[in-house]
């Protein structure tokens, strides 16, 4: 039955490309039709559909195969219920177009685009007062390239739609799309074997939010400004290869990279910057992070002990407040690999036979930062001159069993990144946090020796 319902698809495509096409026109004057629905009625498979510019008040629904064009983006305005265009035929291509105005029902799946078939292909649009973006649902081998789509930022950022949408697809493309002021830029949703390179989600909850997805491909992609740059979560074998994660800092996630339950992966290349937490581990196992810098953040990595046999190798951790966050006294991550460890601003180790290696194993924790990811009221003061100056009286005389995480191999230069500059944010902009005054800074010394007194009496 399966292999019957391919073969009739495929020939139905066939007999559509043998069979003579033709370009009907949609506009006010010296066109075929005047509206772009009465064209999609009377066109045959494999025709072209030329729109000119204007403003066209229709739902579109295209159950055939073929080419809707837009001249200069003339607007498909919706009446603001439902999807402004649902597409349910193989094959077609939407190009060129503003669409708008679709409904505002989350149950309803209401979206600028709604696609529930294969093979089609989506450009240079520009989506705006609408839920859902582009909603993919049970739709295979889609192609969506150079969009622009911008949320309803009058809604509450829980009750807007996704800029695109995946549920029950695969192999779908996503390349230099640009997704603003949505819920989540990218959501996928039991969505295998994507290909999601050069987009911009900014301003949103989550810029890439994955979930039950698998082997897929994120590569030199921007997510800035957002609650979380990726939230990674129930999901196996996938690869993210010089992405920028920048200045996600907004509402209570403030984090680079989520993954939850994520094994078997792939990070490299990467850029981590200003983010409230750059990497955040929990429960994901067996996953590489290698060539990655992670600069700017206040903590670069929290990392649960749950987070089993991951791999850190010729990263950079350069300008956080804290290089390590762990909950949980220990875990099995290896901080090396084919004795490559990881460059640390903070090493003041030496290297006397020149291999760019340290000879002396670099300690990523201080003793107020191990105290600071077990106790988050300290986490005010983590880079104030008393902070600073409990760690060294720490590491002269040791009162208590702190982290034992260690870089047994740490590299004396960071690595080089090759990664393309046109991805960054027009100003990029350092993190300078201000420090706290000496009040606060001799309250939290006085904070800091009482629990470290008690932790010495456990």
């Amino acid at each position: 039955m399966i292999q019957a319902t391919f073969t009739s698809g495929w020939l139905s495509v066939i007999l559509a490309l043998a069979a003579p096409t033709h370009t009907l026109t949609v506009g006010s004057s010296g066109a075929a039709f005047r509206t772009i629905g009465a064209a999609l009625n009377a066109a045959q498979p494999g025709d072209t559909i030329l729109v000119s510019p204007g403003l066209y008040r229709e739902k579109l629904v295209i159950d055939k195969p073929l080419v809707l064009r837009g001249i200069d983006h003339p607007t498909i305005r919706g009446d603001g219920r439902g999807s402004v265009i649902t597409i349910v035929a193989d094959h077609c291509t939407v190009r060129g177009f503003r669409i708008e105005q679709s409904g505002l029902r989350l149950e309803d799946n209401d979206a600028g685009i709604l696609v529930k078939s294969d093979g089609n292909t989506i450009a240079d649009n520009d989506l705006s007062s609408i839920l859902f973006g582009i909603y993919l649902s049970a739709a295979n081998g889609n192609t969506i390239v150079r969009n622009r789509i911008e949320g309803r930022s009058e809604l509450d950022i829980g009750r807007r739609g996704n800029g695109i949408h995946l549920w029950n697809c695969a192999g779908n493309t996503f390349e230099e799309n640009v997704i603003v002021r949505v819920r989540d830029g990218i959501y996928f949703d039991h969505a295998d074997h994507n290909i999601v390179r050069r987009n911009r989600i900014e301003r949103s909850r989550y810029g890439l939010h994955y979930m039950y997805s698998n082997v897929s491909l994120f590569e030199e992609n921007l997510l800035y400004g957002n609650y979380a740059g990726a939230a990674l979560m129930y999901s196996d074998e996938l690869t993210f290869r010089r992405n920028v994660f920048f200045r996600n800092r907004v509402g209570y996630s403030a984090l680079g990279v989520l993954f939850k339950d994520c094994d078997r992966s792939l990070a490299e290349q990467n850029v981590i910057a200003d983010n409230g937490v750059g990497l955040f581990l929990d429960n994901s196992m067996h996953n590489l992070f290698r060539r990655n810098l992670i600069i700017g953040n206040d903590a670069a990595i929290q990392l649960f002990s749950s987070a089993l046999d991951n791999t850190f190798t010729e990263n950079a951790f350069i300008d956080n407040l804290s290089p390590l966050r762990l909950v949980g006294r220990r875990t099995t991550t290896h901080w090396s690999h084919q004795r490559r460890g990881n460059y640390w601003d903070g090493y003041t180790g030496y290297d006397l036979d020149g291999d760019g290696i340290g000879d002396l194993p670099f300690r990523i924790q201080n003793i107020f930062q191990y105290l600071e990811g077990r106790h988050a009221r300290l986490r005010l003061y983590l880079y104030s001159p008393a902070a600073q100056a409990l760690a060294q009286a720490e590491a002269l005389f040791p009162v208590i069993e702190g982290s034992n995480e260690r870089d047994p191999f740490p590299l004396m230069r960071p690595p080089s990144l090759d990664l393309p500059d046109r991805i960054w944010p027009s100003h990029p902009q350092r993190r300078s946090p201000s420090p706290p005054s000496a009040f606060f800074s001799l309250a939290m010394f006085g904070a800091s020796l009482t629990i470290l007194w008690r932790e010495h009496r456990r």
